[in-house]
């Protein structure tokens, strides 16, 4: 087959394989570091966790990927690419060994999430420059190619991070500070392999006719806003990414209900708790992994926005028949059809931003669609904090977010004579 050639020829180029090498590792570590920080946070036997922590949790480990991203090209079109890689790398080990002194230190809250929040908005940096040094160790005939395999490999480095995590921590007798240290090692791995890498091989070319920083900056703002602007002016792109939005909230509200059951409602002890999240996070996973082979032929067979209302539609039914018992096997087999109706509903909303949307404008429409999409998931977890009792059973969050999916799936199938995808599969 000519993709397993390129595949090859591409794991042979060295440079590759040495900037492939940096991600592994990065977003392995990065999975590590996910894990603790929730770890610590849900189920450290000094904590009682509540819904407010988790939903700060998230907020720190999802805002800086929104806030800082839009940015951050302007600032990599400035610095060594290398350079982003190494000392970003060696900072997060740095402040990754802060966060461990502070979880052993019972130190106040609020440094320990301003510890956490450094780690992940310096990582924006490096994910950016990942994607934007790939063009220099790849030809061109063989890009696309090397853009499907990079994050891709990169995605499963982290969720084997994440489990690697959970087993470390369940090793030795829950020691969070343990995970976080592991993270930081990953880090400072990483960052000593991108020293096998030129320091100018990865760009950016120098640029005489380089714009100041504060203009460059003042370019970047009024371009989300033209990018906004430009949404607005195409019907399909925004009424799909507004029921993306309502479908990434529920989500979100659910994600918190289940941690808080793990927590306190289905374990008897810390160990037993966490053990239940992972497989609530791995049978979630095998869902998104399910909505990648079916959704392709679904939008084929059904359309776009048909098979988003599906997904709503389904997410709507099956979510409170499965979620209302509160009891851990329903809630699993839930956890695989939220993931499924999710991701599903994800890969059709991305088809309908990168066809409706003017190439022009594209980067700047996914910076937002970025935006909208983890501001959603902090969002449902702060109103998850006000709603949800301390055991995490709650009805009025379970019927809450059925009816958002039905309201959502009734409204794409309003919408659904305005979805031109054709129906061969394309």
């Amino acid at each position: 087959m000519p993709v397993v050639g390129d595949l090859r020829v591409l794991l042979h180029l060295r440079n590759f394989r040495r900037l492939l090498a940096v991600r592994l590792l990065s977003q392995s570590a990065d999975g590590v570091y996910q894990v603790a920080l929730a770890s610590y946070v849900v189920f450290s036997p000094e904590n009682q966790a509540s819904a407010t922590a988790i939903a700060s949790a998230m907020a720190v480990l999802l805002l800086p990927y929104s806030l800082v991203g839009p940015f951050a090209g302007v600032l990599l079109d400035r610095w060594p690419r290398r350079q982003v890689f190494l000392y970003g790398n060696v900072l997060r080990a740095a402040l990754a060994c802060c966060t461990a002194f502070l979880i052993l230190g019972s130190a106040p809250e609020w440094l320990f999430y301003a510890s956490a929040l450094c780690v992940t908005a310096v990582n924006r940096f490096v994910l950016a420059g990942l994607s934007a040094a790939l063009p220099r160790v790849v030809d061109s005939e063989r890009l696309v190619l090397a853009n499907s395999l990079s994050p891709t490999a990169g995605t499963l480095a982290a969720t084997a991070g994440g489990g690697l995590a959970f087993v470390v921590r369940l090793a030795l007798a829950d020691s969070d500070a343990a995970v976080v240290l592991l993270a930081a090692a990953l880090y400072l791995a990483s960052a000593m392999t991108s020293l096998s890498l030129a320091t100018r091989l990865l760009g950016p070319d120098r640029d005489k006719h380089r714009v100041r920083l504060r203009t460059a900056m003042a370019v970047t703002a009024r371009g989300l806003v033209e990018g906004l602007r430009h949404l607005s002016e195409r019907r399909h792109a925004a009424r799909a990414l507004a029921a993306m939005t309502v479908i990434r909230f529920c989500y979100g509200a659910l994600t918190v209900m289940v941690l808080m059951l793990c927590r306190y409602a289905w374990s008897s002890s810390d160990s037993e708790g966490l053990a239940l999240l992972g497989l609530a996070v791995a049978v979630s996973g095998a869902g998104f992994f399910a909505a990648a082979v079916v959704t392709p032929w679904a939008v084929g067979r059904l359309g776009r926005f048909r098979w988003m209302a599906m997904c709503a539609a389904a997410a709507a039914v099956l979510e409170p028949a499965l979620g209302l018992w509160f009891l851990p096997v329903p809630m699993l087999v839930a956890a695989f059809v939220l993931g499924l109706v999710t991701q599903g509903a994800k890969i059709a909303t991305d088809t309908v931003v990168q066809t409706s949307v003017d190439d022009a404008f594209r980067g700047r429409v996914f910076s937002l669609y970025d935006v909208l999409f983890n501001v959603a998931f902090v969002g449902a977890a702060a109103v998850s904090a006000a709603l949800l009792p301390p055991d995490g059973r709650s009805a009025p969050v379970v019927i809450g977010a059925a009816a958002l999916y039905a309201v959502t799936a009734a409204l794409l199938l309003r919408w659904r004579h305005t979805d031109n995808a054709p129906r061969t599969g394309r």
